[in-house]
């Protein structure tokens, strides 16, 4: 997600630098061609090319409201899991006592497995963090080249660090294991959290009511995943964004052929005040023409890094961030050493993952 307050002309230039340059030599080739070449017969009227823009800006606006929508979505999902992490954490520390236990535990003891319980939990962001990375058939950020530029230089952890190796800095050995062999090992390690919370129960460390209300917030915790695992697995109608595509590409091809003509009329307006621009006046079409063009071509492409908003894009929701900021939130909360707590994971180009 970016941190600075907008982006540049400058950026966006330089992400569709190769289809801007297209966009103008398309334009200069057809102008070259009805002008210097006489091709007249390749103009076509502006009226039915201006209603096939109305039509692609709708479409445009439609996907971009869409991909906003899921992006929003997914932010207030992710932000869920903040807050319940922090109750889950709240209730551990309180709820485990040895004040109805049958046989006392030390102190110790109750304080290992609050910290088995607040890791594992740890490991459930992760393990969803990772799940939410993977690639998709039908994810299509990477399919550019100025987009795979764009990962290579950012910093997306789930790229650095493999699962396996993540995991094990908060699972013991069996429950590793346990889980990985799992399709789905979020979902493995909040099963893995009700047995410890059960067990814990029957030998009344918590409480049955205590027990009722934990229960509740890994039930909350499986709402959340699921809604997250809802966008992830269930793309922007593909129809949609096929249609879009293709409809803004012949709009942008068309669009020289009419406005070439356009500005020939212009040009035989003025040129009795200004007797060059019969001459000059209809090259100016090249530059309007880009400019339309980039301008159309870009929103489209806003719409469709927007669609899927875990692939990893400047734009997407920082789950990365989001879950590292948990686990120094709980972890801090523990008392543990500041020194082996994890710090954030860097912004590169004021990005946040």
């Amino acid at each position: 997600m970016l941190t600075k307050t907008r982006y540049s002309l400058k950026d966006m230039v330089l992400w569709t630098r190769a289809e801007t340059l297209f966009f103008v030599l398309y334009a200069l080739l057809i102008t070259f061609l009805y002008e210097a070449m006489g091709f007249v017969f390749i103009d076509m009227p502006w009226t039915p090319i201006a209603l096939v823009g109305t039509a692609v800006a709708f479409i445009v606006g439609f996907q971009n409201n869409a991909a906003y929508g899921r992006i929003w979505e997914a932010r207030k999902i992710w932000g869920g899991m903040v807050n319940t992490s922090r109750s889950w954490g709240m209730m551990i520390q309180a709820m485990l006592s040895n004040e109805y236990a049958k046989e006392p535990l030390s102190d110790d003891e109750i304080k290992e497995h609050k910290q088995q319980l607040i890791y594992r939990h740890i490991a459930w962001l992760t393990a969803l963090r990772h799940a939410m990375r993977q690639g998709k058939k039908w994810e299509v950020f990477e399919k550019h080249r100025t987009n795979r530029e764009w990962s290579r230089m950012a910093y997306i952890p789930e790229r650095v660090t493999s699962l396996n190796d993540d995991l094990l800095m908060y699972l013991g050995p069996e429950e590793h294991q346990y889980v990985m062999q799992k399709d789905n090992k979020a979902a493995a390690i909040l099963y893995l959290q009700s047995s410890h919370l059960k067990d814990l129960k029957e030998k009344k460390i918590i409480w049955e009511f205590s027990f009722l209300e934990l229960e509740q917030k890994l039930s909350e915790l499986f709402d959340l995943q699921g809604k997250s695992e809802r966008i992830k697995n269930f793309p922007y109608p593909r129809q949609y964004a096929t249609l879009s595509h293709q409809f803004v590409w012949l709009f942008l091809l068309m669009l020289p052929l009419a406005l070439v003509s356009e500005f020939e009329t212009i040009a035989q307006k003025v040129q009795s005040s200004f007797p060059l621009a019969d001459t000059y006046f209809v090259w100016l079409a090249v530059p309007f023409c880009g400019a339309v063009s980039w301008i159309f071509h870009t929103m489209m492409r806003i719409g469709t890094v927007g669609e899927n908003p875990f692939e990893g894009s400047a734009n997407d929701v920082p789950i990365s961030t989001i879950a590292r900021g948990i686990e120094r939130d709980l972890r801090q909360l523990m008392d543990e050493d500041v020194e082996a707590i994890p710090s954030q994971f860097p912004e590169k180009f004021h990005v946040q993952m």
